[in-house]
C-alpha cells in the first residue's frame, strides 16, 4: 500500500489479515496510542469537533515548518472505539507530511476489515474524523510550486 505513511501501511496490512474475531481487540489496543492534550487544548479550544461520530470528538490539526503534521484528538474515555480510530491515525501518521496525509485513502477502515468487526454507523465515524484531519490538513497545507 504505497498510497500512504509507512507505519500506517502497516497497521492497514495487519488488520486486514488478522483473522475476524480478533479484529475488535487489535482494534482497542489502539485506544491508549493516542497522546494527552497539551495544555492549550484543554477545553477543546481552537478545536473542531467530528459530529459524524456518536461521542463528542474533537481534532485539531497542525501543519509544522518542516511540512510535517502534528494531530491532536480529544474524546470521552469511555468511547474505546473512537479512541482507537485517533489512536490509529496519531500512529499511523506521526512524523507524516502534508502530502502523505493527504494521499490517505478515504477508506481506510474498509481497507482494514473493520466492517465485519463494527458497526457501519461507527466505521462512518472513523471516517469522518479522517476526512476532517485532512481537511485540516489541506487548509493549511503550502501549495506547490511549479516551474
Amino acid at each position: 500500500m504505497t498510497d500512504m505513511p509507512p507505519k500506517l501501511a502497516e497497521i492497514v496490512d495487519e488488520f486486514a489479515s488478522a483473522p475476524r474475531e480478533v479484529v475488535l481487540e487489535m482494534l482497542l489496543e489502539f485506544a491508549d496510542a493516542v497522546p494527552p492534550l497539551p495544555a492549550d487544548l484543554a477545553g477543546h479550544e481552537g478545536m473542531e469537533q467530528v459530529p459524524e461520530c456518536q461521542t463528542a470528538f474533537f481534532l485539531k490539526a497542525v501543519v509544522q515548518p518542516d511540512d510535517t503534521v502534528v494531530a491532536h484528538f480529544d474524546c470521552p474515555p469511555e468511547a474505546p472505539t473512537t479512541w482507537a480510530f485517533a489512536g490509529i491515525l496519531a500512529e499511523g501518521l506521526a512524523g507524516a507530511s502534508t502530502g502523505e496525509i493527504l494521499a490517505v485513502p478515504d477508506d481506510l477502515y474498509a481497507r482494514m476489515g473493520l466492517a465485519q468487526a463494527i458497526s457501519p454507523l461507527r466505521v462512518r465515524g472513523g471516517t469522518a474524523i479522517l476526512a476532517r484531519l485532512k481537511r485540516q490538513v489541506a487548509a493549511q497545507a503550502t501549495p506547490v510550486e511549479t516551474e
